[in-house]
């Protein structure tokens, strides 16, 4: 749904599109005094009755200097000749300025002050220097509704998300008039990213606005403290989220108990359940799996074969590495649980391979340390004490760690390429073995899936997750997961039904619950109507998610509104 602005007044323009519109305005109407004058004056001084038409022609001539015409004869009164000089001498100004205003920044760069392109901002968010691929957080910022402004010291890369369409300036975090130039005033929140330059940033930022929110990320989770302590009110560790999320997927395949959730409502949750090898859903298509019949759970939808099916094809094979979406009372899903677990526990990997010791390495292996499941590690680093010393991309690095034998190899390694390498390499080794990536360019993600892993998350999308959530609290089942909950209000659905709106078809999200004056239920008739107070709870992913918000123009309501 396309949303027009209802005046004139609502259209947003940047300071260049707005002095661009006064130039305009101004010389138009310049040009129509002159033509005024000019006639009046003609028959006043001159008494030549001309029509204003003509006059109109004289200012254009002049002011363009393209020549007098049948006039130039005209003029013998004093004031006459300092009328028409005065009209050369503006048409002369208002040429050069049109140059510099319009011409010039059309076909050359080299001057555009990225300020002017700023449309005017209010309750928006500043962010500082951001490190980890910065359209995918401007983007996630965008179909979340929220304003922003990046602040870049690196000016080849504010200029080039600038000509992109993002909201970037060039400026140093360190520099007060950065922020006021980014109207920090009228902000809501500044997000910092500014590496070990943090600290500084902080304390600029609150010095320009002491009672603004500031986010800070950091790759370092040591220095959480430090940074609450300058003054941060929210510190993000992306790179030890990401690290818990690859080996909460490991413990999954030993222990019974579920991930995390998404309360949906009371004694209604929402959440991931991973298929093992050899459970009694193993090779069993959806339609026949008897999933609700056996244990109260809907089935909303299903990662087959790398591929979110939503919801899911009933003639679909669950296999093992299946993850089903699933929602119903926490009873239901814990025993759902238990139809997806091994039924050979001597089949479920007894050890696993981690590689690369490092921020996210380190958050890993402490998990997993906690459930006791034996742990091999690699890092070419000799201080980090890791049991193997050398390169994880080689062969022989690999079968020194047991990767041949191995259930599963975590590869954490900060450089994409040898992650890709790794992969292959283990998967050579062991086609059985379950390989989990952690990627830093989410182009890495598609290359790893080739490769041969299982399961991939990019630093990239986990920090913008947790961005997103912090700044609008929105449903997530992990600041890591692929998969959104969103809950709307069902106005532009308002006397339709679920079968009729076509909301599945048209974005791929899917409505898991329906909230009204009865309170909230996920037992939905397709043919219900819906009403315009009620509010639809909806899962899809990112993707999905945002062409939802696209396509009808709605904003997703804050968890607990």
């Amino acid at each position: 749904m396309v949303s027009l602005p209802g005046s004139v007044g609502d259209v947003n323009l940047t300071r260049r599109d707005r002095l661009v519109v006064y130039y305009l305005v101004g010389l138009t109407v310049l040009v129509l005094t002159y033509t005024g004058v000019y006639n009046l004056a003609m028959a006043r001084i001159e008494g030549v009755d001309q029509s204003i038409f003509a006059s109109f022609e004289f200012v254009v001539q002049t002011m363009t200097t393209t020549g007098y015409g049948q006039d130039s004869g005209y003029w013998n009164h004093p004031l006459m000749f300092l009328y028409v000089a005065g009209v050369q001498i503006s048409g002369i100004g208002i040429g050069f300025f049109t140059l510099r205003l319009i011409i010039i920044p059309l076909f050359s760069s080299a001057d555009v002050n990225l300020d002017n392109r700023l449309t005017p901002k209010r309750d928006h968010v500043v962010v500082c220097e951001y490190r980890r691929d910065s359209e995918v957080l401007l983007e996630e910022l965008e179909e979340l509704g929220i304003e922003y402004v990046l602040i870049s010291s690196d000016e080849d890369e504010a200029r080039r998300l600038s000509d992109d369409g993002y909201a970037a300036i060039d400026g140093s975090p360190q520099d007060a008039e950065a922020y006021r130039r980014a109207s920090i005033d009228s902000a809501r929140a500044v997000i910092t990213d500014a590496g070990e330059a943090n600290v500084d940033t902080i304390l600029t930022i609150r010095s320009v606005r002491p009672d603004i929110d500031v986010i800070a990320l950091t790759d370092d989770s040591s220095l959480e403290d430090v940074l609450y302590e300058t003054g941060a009110d929210s510190v993000l560790s992306p790179h030890s989220v990401l690290g818990h999320r690859l080996a909460e997927k490991v413990v999954a395949s030993f222990d019974t108990e579920l991930g995390d959730a998404v309360e949906l409502g009371e004694d209604i949750e929402l959440t991931e359940v991973s298929v093992e090898r050899g459970s009694s859903l193993d090779g069993v298509r959806i339609r026949e799996s008897g999933i609700r019949e056996r244990t109260g759970a809907n089935v909303v939808g299903a990662w087959i074969d790398g591929e979110l099916q939503m919801p899911p094809d009933p003639d679909s094979v669950i296999q093992e590495n299946t993850v089903l979406l699933v929602a119903g009372e926490h009873e239901a899903l814990e025993e759902l649980s238990e139809f997806t677990r091994s039924a050979d526990p001597f089949g479920r990997p007894d050890r696993v391979v981690l590689a690369g010791t490092g921020e996210v390495g380190s958050a890993a292996e402490r998990v997993l340390d906690e459930e006791g499941i034996e742990t091999v590690t690699i890092d070419r680093n000799e201080s980090t004490g890791a049991d193997i010393i050398g390169d994880a991309g080689e062969r022989e690095v690999l079968r020194e760690a047991g990767v041949e034998d191995a259930g599963m190899l975590l590869v954490c390694v900060p450089d994409d390429s040898q992650a890709l390498l790794t992969t292959v390499q283990a998967q050579a080794i062991n086609p059985d073995i379950e390989v989990l990536v952690r990627a830093n360019e989410m182009a890495t993600v598609s290359k790893a899936f080739r490769a041969g892993a299982d399961y991939v998350l990019a630093v990239p999308q986990v920090s913008a997750r947790m961005v997103a959530r912090d700044l609008r609290g929105e449903d997530v089942l992990e600041p890591a997961s692929q998969i959104r909950v969103i809950r709307v209000p069902a106005t532009p659905f308002a006397g339709e039904t679920l079968a009729t709106a076509g909301i599945t078809e048209q974005t791929g999200c899917r409505v898991i619950a329906i909230d009204d004056e009865s309170g909230l239920t996920t037992r939905i008739d397709p043919q219900r109507e819906l009403h315009a107070d009620d509010r639809l709870v909806l899962v899809g992913s990112d993707a999905a998610v945002q062409e939802f918000l696209k396509r009808f123009d709605v904003s997703p309501a804050a968890k607990g509104n």
